[in-house]
């Protein structure tokens, strides 16, 4: 049930500064128990977050006058989040670099599921991230951290199965936390 985390543009660097290391990791945590082989995974992903504290702040609008909204908003650092498929990834941060071009955020967590096929030419979830956050770069030029959670087949789609693993990774042991920047020198 790891999860992986990429760091773009030093957003590891202003958590630690905002000293929010700590909490966001429980937060990445409590998330991954919370949300794994659930199949009503919006409303509960807004219930983990109002009690991680990251639904106070108001308001959470990211533009004002209209319904669209951060999952989750805290010490200037905005939560996005598409956990049904991989591809919200470049919605989550077109929505993200909104709010940080109006100078309302610092810094992005953008929490994607990162269940792909094994069979898909793009490759796995982590290897199209570093692509796609690259390829995007002058137009998405915010910090941003990009969470791939594999939260599993929900029970009640697959009720035989306990433990499903991501099908385009293998077993990993521990969650990983990756900082692009370092990787690429």
């Amino acid at each position: 049930m790891p999860y992986e985390i990429l760091h773009f543009r030093d957003s590891d660097k202003i958590l630690k500064n905002k000293k929010m290391t700590k909490e966001v990791k429980e937060t990445l945590d409590y998330l991954q128990d919370g949300l794994y082989q659930r199949f009503y995974k919006g409303s509960l992903l807004k219930s983990c977050l109002e009690e991680m504290g990251w639904r106070e702040e108001e308001p959470l609008a990211i533009l004002e006058g209209r319904r669209y909204a951060y999952k989750g908003l805290r010490k200037r650092i905005a939560i996005e989040a598409n956990l049904i498929n991989y591809e919200g990834i470049q919605d989550g941060l077109f929505r993200l670099q909104v709010g940080f071009d109006q100078g309302r955020i610092d810094v992005g967590l953008l929490f994607l599921n990162s269940r792909r096929s094994s069979k898909s030419p793009l490759g796995t979830s982590l290897e199209l991230a570093k692509k796609e956050v690259e390829y995007l770069y002058p137009t998405i030029s915010m910090p941003v951290a990009i969470v791939l959670f594999d939260l599993g087949v929900p029970q009640c789609l697959n009720p035989d199965e306990t433990d499903n693993k991501n099908t385009d990774q293998q077993s990993q042991p521990q969650n990983k936390i990756t900082n692009s920047e370092e990787e690429a020198a």
